[in-house]
């Protein structure tokens, strides 16, 4: 009967060890994914070509945002919030865009941030959608568990799913909805 609590001890002490060598490695994950998003990010502005400058413009900055809450980096996607809503505030029609964009500049909280990022999702895909671009492909992806399973959609430069609903805790949740392509 001795036998059983020392195989015990011994499956729990390799269960714990399991488990913290797989803490280790999520945590070198965590930071492979936020070096490969920012890698996207800067590779992102020589794929698509848009006719109209301060769309150009608009796009970069939104994937910016993006790529913040990717990395579930509520800083800088306050940071990049704050850029991309003065310039959807210069454009017109978008001001109510811009609102929605200072929302998430003003909240620290990713998943107010994230909530957030789905109605200014809606409105920059709508707005890309009539966009004259001159070549590259731009992506309407959708993961249908983000906000609490109504699912939510948003726009990237590239194929590969990098969900910013979820960042890292589900970086591959999703799919291509919808391509908007060049002329």
């Amino acid at each position: 009967m001795s036998r059983k609590p020392n195989t015990m001890k011994k499956i729990f002490g390799i269960a714990i060890l399991a488990s913290l060598l797989a803490c280790n490695q999520a945590e070198k994950k965590s930071s492979e994914v936020t070096d490969a998003v920012q890698k996207d990010a800067k590779a992102s502005s020589t794929k698509i070509e848009i006719k109209d400058e301060k769309k150009f413009e608009i796009l970069n900055q939104y994937e910016d945002l993006k790529n913040a809450l990717v990395a579930s980096d509520a800083t800088k996607a306050q940071k990049s919030a704050s850029v991309l809503g003065k310039s959807l505030a210069n454009y017109e029609g978008c001001e109510p865009t811009a609102e929605i964009a200072a929302k998430i500049a003003s909240n620290n909280d990713l998943v107010a941030q994230r909530k957030n990022f789905t109605v200014l999702s809606a409105d920059v895909i709508a707005l890309f959608k009539t966009t004259e671009i001159e070549s590259g492909i731009l992506y309407v992806q959708h993961c249908p568990m983000a906000n609490k399973g109504d699912g939510g959609d948003w726009l990237s430069t590239e194929k590969e799913i990098r969900n910013p609903y979820f960042g890292d805790e589900m970086l591959e949740c999703g799919r291509v909805a919808e391509e908007i392509k060049g002329k």
